[in-house]
């Protein structure tokens, strides 16, 4: 059982619950997105793992997860990086914001993000259970398809794309 911090609109840590329930129930909880980058500027995607519990085999940015009761954000980033991708990198805070977005099963993510930005030159090793794909695209591309296929990405990706800039 996965529990996760519950927080208000601000950040602040108001508890915690379990991660299932959290999503059933629409609460605010903390959670982060990693976004890493090649050399030629491109940003590394995943797809999702058709099982997962909402948002299955859809194409988001290359990490993003929750960090545990009592765990650090920036000790939580690089964990979840290496058992979704495979390696680890020198990763840096750039930005927070809110979203909220509801699911056809019925499920609500209510999220204040942590969005982190990472280099990468390498390839990840997939964990199966977690991305069942990925790819480099350069964020022109990326965004062209977003507006031509919204519905082949996650909710939090099309909410965030547009504040993303590898140069700041």
């Amino acid at each position: 059982m996965d529990e996760i911090i519950l927080v208000n609109k601000d950040d602040n840590v108001l508890g915690s619950g379990e991660k299932l329930d959290v999503h059933k129930k629409g609460l605010t909880h903390r959670a982060f997105s990693i976004f890493i980058f090649n050399s030629d500027g491109e940003l590394m995607l995943q797809k999702r793992d058709s099982g997962k519990y909402h948002s299955g085999g859809l194409w988001t940015n290359t990490c993003c997860s929750h960090p545990r009761k009592g765990e650090d954000i920036n000790i939580a980033v690089h964990r979840r990086l290496k058992e979704e991708m495979g390696f680890d990198t020198q990763l840096e805070e750039k930005f927070v914001f809110h979203y909220r977005a509801e699911f056809d099963n019925g499920l609500i993510e209510d999220e204040v993000d942590h969005v982190f930005y990472g280099y990468y030159d390498g390839e990840p090793e997939l964990n199966p259970e977690e991305a069942e794909d990925w790819k480099w695209i350069s964020l022109e591309d990326l965004k062209e398809d977003i507006k031509a296929n919204p519905e082949n990405y996650t909710a939090w990706l099309r909410e965030i794309i547009g504040k993303i800039d590898p140069e700041k």
